[in-house]
């Protein structure tokens, strides 16, 4: 059967993408390939969605999950390997099934960024991590360092300072890119800022045990916690033709639109400001360019 739109990811995107496809009238697939929530998985306190004051990403996630499942679109758990989206019927290829579609969104949002830190990858699970949220139990009452100046990485920070001893929060220029209100909070909670800073190297023996700062510093710590951004997820995209920016972000215009006909993207893998209202925002844009383009109502093409 071809459906009228297949979404490939769960995230915030790909979930308003789809709330605002069906409500439309299409027939509509999310592909999945590991649960419903992406990113806002690794959220422990979400305090910016309206109306909400505090939620964690998990159970926004949840009730996201559920809404869909609620207005009958269908969720499949299912990994794209590949995609032609060169004809007007376009395919999505997964381990098993083929699907074609009239359009397609891609919400893929993207992997954590590696800063490439001697000891890096020889550590990693061994006090090396990229998700507070999962590993922070492991780290109670010990010291942590967590690299980055974003949002996300003053969060990590913030969840982290409720379970570790001692927190320090390293970022390579002289302000933090964070809300003012989060850095707040993390004043109060005893986060040690430690700025203009960047971390050489990760040491230890079978664990990690300090890091060494590119002024000859070194910190005694028990865990690195890395949190500098993503790299968007556009590997399939743009060998099917997709065409990307020199970050690797997929560019659109202000309808979501990509390069290729009946193909738009949403979130965080197209760049820009990543936050679950933008993602929200812009699934609900491609959403309704899609059923533009699939249905082609009177009203998008007005006669003179």
């Amino acid at each position: 059967m071809i459906q009228d739109l297949v979404i490939v990811g769960a995230g915030p995107a790909g979930v308003s993408a789809g709330i605002y496809a069906i409500r439309r009238g299409l027939k509509v697939v999310i592909l999945e390939k590991a649960s419903v929530g992406g990113q806002m998985l690794l959220t422990n306190e979400i305090e910016n969605w309206p109306g909400v004051e505090l939620i964690s990403g998990a159970e926004l996630a949840g009730r996201m999950e559920s809404h869909l499942k609620k207005l009958g679109i269908e969720i499949k758990n299912e990994e794209v390997i590949g995609m032609s989206l060169d004809k007007d019927i376009k395919k999505v290829i997964t381990r098993d099934e083929e699907y074609e579609t009239k359009a397609l969104i891609i919400a893929t949002g993207g992997q954590h960024r590696k800063p490439g830190i001697r000891g890096e990858d020889e550590f990693a699970g061994k006090g090396v991590s990229y998700c507070a949220t999962c590993d922070a139990p492991f780290f109670k009452d010990r010291t942590v360092a967590v690299v980055g100046g974003g949002n996300a990485a003053a969060e990590d920070a913030l969840y982290l300072s409720d379970i570790a001893s001692k927190v320090y929060l390293i970022h390579r220029k002289e302000s933090l890119r964070a809300e003012e209100a989060v850095q707040d909070k993390l004043r109060k909670k005893g986060v040690e800022f430690i700025l203009n800073a960047e971390v050489e190297e990760i040491l230890g023996e079978e664990f990690v045990n300090s890091i060494k700062l590119k002024d000859g510093k070194i910190l005694e710590v028990d865990g690195v916690f890395i949190s500098i951004g993503i790299v968007p997820s556009t590997t399939l995209a743009k060998g099917a033709g997709v065409g990307v920016d020199e970050k690797g972000y997929v560019k659109i215009n202000r309808d979501q639109e990509t390069n290729l006909p009946g193909v738009f993207a949403a979130g965080d893998v197209t760049g820009g400001v990543m936050q679950i209202s933008t993602a929200v925002g812009e699934g609900c844009i491609a959403a309704l360019s899609a059923y533009t383009y699939v249905k082609k109502p009177y009203w998008s093409n007005p006669q003179p």
